[in-house]
């Protein structure tokens, strides 16, 4: 079905300042942008030309289940957070549960402008179902920690990625070895030859905490860039690496690589007293980076638009340097940085092909006064919120608009996440 959304303002990661645009989606993809008044009538929206067109966010790090276990384990710092916390609890999750949680997450990120999602958790094949239920575009692994069964959570992984990898278009399976300290370097190895066979991406956490790699076996004997080497993960289709506070600065042009991406995760490090990732320091190094929420119990809010807005304050703050990562730069990796990472190449432009997912946000806001075309991203990264979003489109279809889901039942949705919290804490 063909939609039109006809004058409304355009602006992606290739564009020179925002446009005054005419947008066409049949099914699934953009077939044309042309300048506004380029159809003079039928159209699904009227932008009249306050109204933004930008792409759909793409939170590159997450564990979407955990919005069950939001507020459970505060103020604590990671290893405590994680050891007395949130590992016992996660000891009690089933498939149902990480459902429940799953569609309690897709809620907030849908009505917040993320149209794309990364998770690593458990019950994976429940996690693909609530995003195939939902429309949601994701990218999805099995977090795999080492230890007996290691090699059984690998195949897991596996199955999931013959089971859902590509299914409707809207889900890409990668590996999810969940961090050099809890996965034993053999099975790193495992993991990493295992995604080249079968062609998938890896992503894992990276460097999170000041004192980890001391808690590294391997790394008693090897930098963390060589371990990367050693372990056969440079080699992977994509490698996703989540956090990256303490990379030693002198190191990050080794991760300049067209195949690597950083998913920087700001709010949940400042949350844990994880520290700040030298983000400025990695695109001045050539490094890709992409933006995440990390958790509901770590961050604990799911809005990518509050990730994009302290990315960049908190690199010109710590900087001293308030040139520092523009805004432009910011909406570059809350959109097409993060989408490219997780293997949907033909997401984050608002171009002829490319699929339908974006936003429509109310300009027409008190906090919008005195915008134009050429000022556009400052305002949307300085002023803006999530709040002002009005519509969200995944593969052309609206699935949120003004409140209201299209195939969701929120208040359903809500109340089974509650319950479902109850029975696991």
């Amino acid at each position: 079905m063909k939609k039109l959304y006809r004058d409304v303002i355009v602006w992606d990661a290739e564009s020179q300042g925002a446009r005054r645009c005419d947008v066409c989606t049949e099914g699934g993809k953009i077939s044309a942008v042309k300048p506004a008044g380029a159809y003079p009538f039928g159209a699904a929206y009227e932008g009249r030309g306050a109204t933004a067109l930008i792409p759909g966010f793409v939170n590159a790090h997450g564990h979407a289940a955990m919005t069950l276990l939001r507020g459970f384990g505060e103020d604590l710092p990671l290893m405590d957070w994680l050891r007395k916390r949130i590992w016992p609890a996660e000891a009690k999750l089933d498939g149902e549960l990480v459902y429940k949680g799953t569609m309690l997450s897709i809620l907030e990120m849908l009505s917040t402008g993320t149209t794309c999602f990364a998770d690593m958790y458990f019950y994976m094949d429940r996690v693909a179902d609530a995003a195939l239920a939902a429309g949601i575009r994701a990218g999805l692994s099995r977090g795999i920690v080492g230890g007996a069964d290691g090699a059984a959570k690998l195949a897991e992984n596996l199955k999931l990625a013959r089971d859902y990898n590509g299914a409707q278009g809207l889900v890409n399976v990668q590996l999810g070895p969940h961090a050099p300290y809890t996965v034993p370097f053999a099975l790193m190895k495992d993991i990493a030859a295992a995604a080249k066979e079968n062609d998938l991406g890896v992503q894992l956490h990276w460097l999170e905490t000041k004192g980890e790699w001391g808690m590294v076996e391997a790394g008693k004997t090897m930098a963390p860039e060589e371990y990367l080497e050693k372990a056969g993960l440079l080699g992977v289709r994509r490698l996703l690496l989540a956090h990256c506070v303490w990379i030693e600065k002198e190191k990050l042009p080794f991760y300049a690589r067209a195949n690597l991406t950083i998913a920087h995760n700001p709010k949940s490090n400042l949350k844990l007293g994880s520290g700040t990732a030298p983000v400025a320091a990695m695109n001045e190094a050539g490094a890709k980076v992409a933006l995440g929420t990390d958790g509901a119990s770590s961050n604990n809010r799911l809005d990518m638009w509050e990730e994009m807005r302290f990315a960049a304050l908190l690199q010109k703050g710590v900087n001293l340097n308030p040139t520092l990562l523009s805004a432009e730069c910011a909406l570059r990796m809350a959109t097409r940085n993060g989408a490219e990472a997780l293997g949907f190449d033909n997401v984050g432009l608002i171009k002829e092909g490319f699929d339908a997912d974006f936003l429509l946000i109310d300009l027409d806001r008190p906090h919008y006064a005195g915008w134009d075309c050429e000022n556009l991203a400052g305002y949307l990264v300085y002023a803006g919120s999530s709040a002002d979003v009005m519509t969200t489109v995944v593969a052309g279809e609206t699935l949120y608009h003004r409140g209201a889901f299209s195939k969701l039942d929120a208040a359903r949705i809500i109340a089974e996440g509650a319950e479902a919290r109850k029975k696991l804490l």
